[in-house]
């Protein structure tokens, strides 16, 4: 009888120190869901600097049609994953990512001037919580997509970019389904999971103040003089704090 229940104590430090070692794993994987009014292309410097540094960056191309829609196209791309995960999302990328994150494989989470919502919470509900930022939106013709216009898109998207890169992410902008901004989170990672918070200081298109409100909920946060495109102003200061949040998760 001594003998079983050795054996099961050990047997059980075993297994504990594995599931551990797996917590602890190293964390080389950095998938990153872009926002509305974006499409991926924009974080082409901050993936390289990314990958030079060792990571393996991978970017959703989220369709945008709705924030299931949204989830599970990120999923699909978690599932292609060998090891943890760092989830990254700019601005409603945020909504997708504490969705998403709920991910056995994500270890954590970075919200890059995002939205990072609790239970029950909407991106209008939130957005609507702080005066609005200067944000010329638009509707299409079947009032079903929303829109920046693209005149406007330089001072209201990405104020701190060269002309011709706020002009290009104006020209590949994916427009938004109207009932992405409407849907409500279910269960929110940032609860159980490691989290950090990029404040965009110079954002006009959500609130500083708001997402200084919305960062306290990750304990982890940093501050930049930026615009909401701090990802392609500041690619090298995004990738410091996503690349700190990979080692602190690996310790």
């Amino acid at each position: 009888m001594n003998k079983h229940l050795t054996f099961i104590a050990a047997l059980a430090f075993t297994t504990a120190g594995i599931a551990f070692a797996a917590q602890a794993a190293a964390v080389k994987n950095i998938v990153i869901v872009h926002g509305a009014l974006a499409d991926g292309s924009g974080w082409r410097k901050a993936t390289e600097i990314l990958e030079k540094r060792g990571f393996n960056v991978t970017i959703v191309q989220e369709p945008l049609t709705s924030l299931d829609d949204d989830v599970a196209a990120t999923k699909r791309v978690l599932d292609l994953q060998e090891g943890p995960t760092l989830l990254v999302g700019h601005s409603y990328g945020g909504m997708v990512i504490t969705e998403a994150g709920n991910d056995p494989g994500v270890a954590g989470l970075v919200y890059v001037a995002a939205f990072q919502p609790d239970k029950g919470e909407s991106l209008l509900s939130l957005a609507s919580s702080k005066p609005a930022g200067s944000m010329d939106i638009k509707e299409t013709k079947d009032g079903k997509y929303l829109y920046l216009d693209p005149g406007a898109f330089a001072a209201d998207f990405a104020a701190d970019l060269p002309k011709a890169e706020a002009d290009f992410l104006a020209k590949s902008q994916v427009f938004a389904a109207k009932q992405a901004f409407a849907a409500k989170i279910a269960e929110p990672a940032w609860r159980t999971k490691p989290s950090w918070s990029i404040v965009a200081t110079g954002d006009h298109a959500i609130n500083p103040d708001l997402e200084r409100e919305m960062a306290k909920r990750a304990g982890n946060v940093t501050e930049i003089k930026a615009s909401h495109a701090v990802f392609a102003s500041q690619p090298e200061k995004v990738a410091d704090v996503i690349e700190k949040a990979a080692k602190k998760l690996g310790e």
